[in-house]
């Protein structure tokens, strides 16, 4: 029997910095990524949505229409995975990526091998969400309804809106619900890498996640913060 050929993952990155742009194409590309390489967010924005790719590799800072323009009209039309850089540090920066539905962010400087274990961690998590399971009715849990195919929950009719991540994070701890679990056990299991100190993205998802189940309404159960151990899904009337 002849072994099925299998096709590299499409890459779109968006960087204007000629340096690094043309860095992450040949790094990328090395790495067994077919890359195309886009210097602005009209031109990245245009292909993503003509053409099919795995992943989206995009800084903020773009000239014209930056990444935060571009993410708000990729996500009108299109689910597929986007990665935001930039230099920027401040948090503000991070939080209106996560909320226009950025599924992780990488500051710079940043090295190659963790923007692989990145991408490969994304590609890991859609792999997974594609398998096919067991169909089933979409039950309650407390009030808060769960259903795998949308990735989403809601609240009687409200949708809440979640991204893939926000959702598989959401649903492993409905699934040990009242246990706290880590953040290196989330890591691990939701976000498909190892847990780092500087590394944020966790408590980021975790915050849209509390702000768009209250936006829907839902109050029977909350994300708690258990200090030096983890989150937990609990009661809200909980100790």
């Amino acid at each position: 029997m002849n072994p099925v050929a299998v096709s590299p993952s499409r890459l779109l990155t968006i960087e204007d910095d000629p340096v690094l742009g043309a860095y992450l194409h040949e790094q990328l590309g090395r790495c067994g990524f077919d890359v195309i390489w886009c210097q602005n967010g009209q031109e990245g924005l245009a292909r993503a949505r003509q053409e099919h790719f795995d992943v989206v590799l995009m800084d903020i800072l773009l000239p014209g229409m930056n990444g935060l323009q571009v993410l708000t009209q990729l996500r009108q039309t299109h689910a597929l995975p986007v990665i935001l850089m930039s230099a920027l540090g401040a948090e503000a920066d991070r939080i209106s990526g996560f909320q226009l539905g950025a599924d992780d962010y990488l500051p710079k400087p940043f090295s190659m091998a963790e923007l692989r274990v990145r991408i490969q961690a994304i590609l890991r998590r859609v792999a997974l969400d594609r398998m096919p399971g067991v169909a089933q009715t979409p039950a309650p849990e407390h009030g808060l309804w769960f259903d795998e195919q949308a990735s989403d929950v809601r609240c009687g009719e409200q949708w809440a809106g979640l991204t893939r991540s926000e959702f598989r994070l959401l649903d492993t701890l409905q699934r040990n619900a009242d246990e706290v679990l880590s953040k290196a056990f989330l890591y691990q299991q939701v976000l498909q890498r190892g847990y780092a100190a500087h590394d944020r993205s966790l408590d980021m998802h975790i915050s849209q996640i509390r702000r768009k189940l209250k936006t829907i309404g839902y109050h029977q159960r909350e994300v708690r913060t258990v200090w030096g151990k983890g989150y937990v899904l609990s009661a809200s009337d909980a100790l």
